[in-house]
């Protein structure tokens, strides 16, 4: 059942687009370049032709077949019959083989923690200047 929904809804998907492409555009612009036809972009729709009456018809059963997979979805997921499956087998295999009675390692002894030393500052001292002796003549 969900694998029909599925592909039934990728078929719309897919229809919905290509209707959408085929809809010409609303008076070609005409109405944003300052044309005549600027109030009837406020007035009453007309009619509604074949593509537009496909369009909602369409849109409406891709609606349809999004809410039935995501409550699908949410059913699986509540019940929970992939992942706890999983899950149970694998203990299932551990309890029989014995990997639950492993002894455990005993972690090594950390190194103390030392904070590091600011470093020295020693102030320099001046250079000490000797005076030369005078020339001798």
């Amino acid at each position: 059942m969900q694998l029909f929904i599925t592909i039934l809804h990728v078929v719309l998907a897919i229809s919905m687009i290509l209707i959408i492409l085929l809809q010409p555009g609303k008076e070609g612009g005409a109405a944003l370049a300052g044309g005549s036809s600027g109030n009837q972009m406020y007035g009453p729709r007309g009619g509604g032709n074949f593509l537009g009456r496909a369009t909602t018809v369409v849109a409406a059963g891709f609606m349809l077949t999004s809410i039935t997979l995501a409550w699908f979805s949410s059913e699986k997921v509540q019940s929970g019959s992939d992942i706890e499956d999983a899950v149970k087998g694998i203990q299932d295999e551990q309890d029989g083989e014995g990997f639950d009675n492993v002894a455990p390692i005993a972690p090594e002894k950390p190194a103390p923690i030392v904070p590091p030393q600011p470093p020295t500052i020693t102030p320099s001292q001046p250079p000490t200047i000797t005076p030369e002796p005078p020339p001798k003549d």
